[in-house]
């Protein structure tokens, strides 16, 4: 039995995170275990998506971030990691200084990632416990500045795409409707050849709209909750989303824009059902380490 250590940073649009993952590889099998994570609510998207570029305060705030990640994973004893900024940092005018930045002071180089390459690794998570052959699934990961779609037959993707249609871009009213129209155009040509089609949602939001429900692990919500606790949380005042759902302030707006993301990607394609693993764009770097590793 080989048994590694593993970090994944993703530096979202709404959020950054540290994913530290075991891989432990026995009989030729692998696992994929958790051992952390650690979140923080630094909206980069709210600099970005406004007025192009990172605030000082936003990028001091990263600085000490990414200075405790750094002491996290030598504690962990991380062998190898990988960290990779999405929408925000390549949008922004002076992302690449921010990267140069962190790196002279922490030591962290960071990948500022397009959105083909957001779209594969996301992809490239533990999918395969949850693919039947024989369905077919739209996977919807839905960020602050983008939403990542895959399509997924047979067990294997037969496509992906990257759109701008973001939680902090909806909140800022910085979506323009033909973005709307060309995600709808890709999501329909990709399953209108398929009878069915059940939708897989990754993200903090669908994962807090999941817990929500009050459902057993693996069970898939239904279109009709969705659409039923879309129009509850939008009825109530943000305060009262904080207060009576007990909702984290950094959520509590986001939550909104992001279910109707996976509102919309479900009338598309057509889905009546969305399946929720906790899976994301840090656990399909992971796997990407390993996979690095074993070439």
């Amino acid at each position: 039995m080989k048994i590694k250590k593993f970090a994944a940073i993703d530096i979202g649009s709404n959020a950054i995170r540290l994913l530290v993952s075991y891989v432990i590889v026995s009989d030729k099998k692998v696992k994929f275990k958790k051992v952390s994570l650690v979140r923080v609510p630094i909206r980069l998207g709210a600099d970005v998506f406004v007025k192009a570029k990172i605030s000082e305060r936003n990028k001091k705030r990263l600085i000490d971030a990414m200075t405790g990640f750094k002491y996290l994973m030598k504690a962990h004893e991380v062998e190898k990691y990988m960290a990779v900024a999405t929408s925000a940092m390549r949008e922004a005018a002076n992302g690449r200084e921010v990267v140069e930045e962190i790196k002279k002071k922490t030591g962290i180089e960071i990948q500022i990632i397009d959105g083909a390459q957001e779209a594969e690794l996301i992809a490239a998570t533990d999918l395969e416990e949850l693919l039947e052959l024989n369905r077919t699934y739209l996977y919807v990961d839905v960020g602050g500045g983008s939403t990542e779609f895959s399509v997924f037959k047979n067990g294997k993707k037969q496509a992906s795409k990257s759109f701008k249609l973001g939680t902090v871009r909806l909140l800022k009213n910085m979506v323009d409707k033909s973005e709307w129209e060309k995600a709808e155009k890709w999501v329909k040509q990709h399953t209108k050849n398929h009878n069915k089609v059940y939708l897989i949602g990754s993200g903090g939001n669908i994962n807090k709209l999941f817990k929500m429900s009050g459902k057993v692990p693996g069970a898939p919500l239904s279109k009709v909750y969705l659409d039923a606790q879309y129009k509850f949380l939008k009825s109530m005042d943000y305060k009262d989303r904080i207060k009576e759902l007990d909702m984290n302030p950094d959520r509590a707006d986001v939550i909104i824009p992001a279910a109707k993301i996976y509102r919309r990607a479900m009338q598309w394609s057509g889905a009546d059902k969305v399946y929720v693993p906790k899976i994301g764009l840090a656990d399909g770097i992971i796997k990407y380490l390993y996979a690095q590793e074993k070439k």
